[in-house]
């Protein structure tokens, strides 16, 4: 006989937690196993594919200003080639850095950057 396995869930209690990332209450089987919301992750996901887009074009400047200055290329020679390795430089380098933006973001598990404090009730004048 095998045993059964066991989840991180079958650990938290029954009902609903609450997410690390925005405070809001929702049923564990909503929640990944950092408790991270779906709403949470995609957020996350978007702003470090921000961050990944942006240090892509980076690379791809810092690649262009390599070959300009220090390969000096003949741009009689194949020019199409050279915007390719730019091309292929500015996606590996977004898309490396994108994973390693989401992983510090899932790494350092910050509490609450999400969160949204409530709206205070309308101040009522009773003066």
């Amino acid at each position: 006989m095998t045993p059964e396995k066991i989840s991180w869930r079958d650990r938290m209690p029954d009902g609903e937690l609450t997410c690390l990332r925005c405070l809001e209450e929702r049923p564990k089987e909503e929640l990944d196993r950092l408790l991270w919301c779906e709403e949470c992750v995609e957020r996350a996901k978007r702003r470090a594919s921000r961050i990944g887009w942006g240090s892509g074009a980076v690379i791809a400047l810092l690649v262009g200003l390599y070959i300009w200055f220090v390969v000096q290329p003949d741009l009689s020679l194949i020019p199409a080639l050279w915007g390719a390795t730019l091309a292929v430089a500015f996606y590996l380098g977004g898309r490396v850095a994108r994973e390693i933006a989401i992983g510090v973001m899932r790494l350092r598990n910050r509490r609450a950057v999400e969160a949204r404090p409530p709206e205070a009730p309308p101040a009522s004048d009773t003066g």
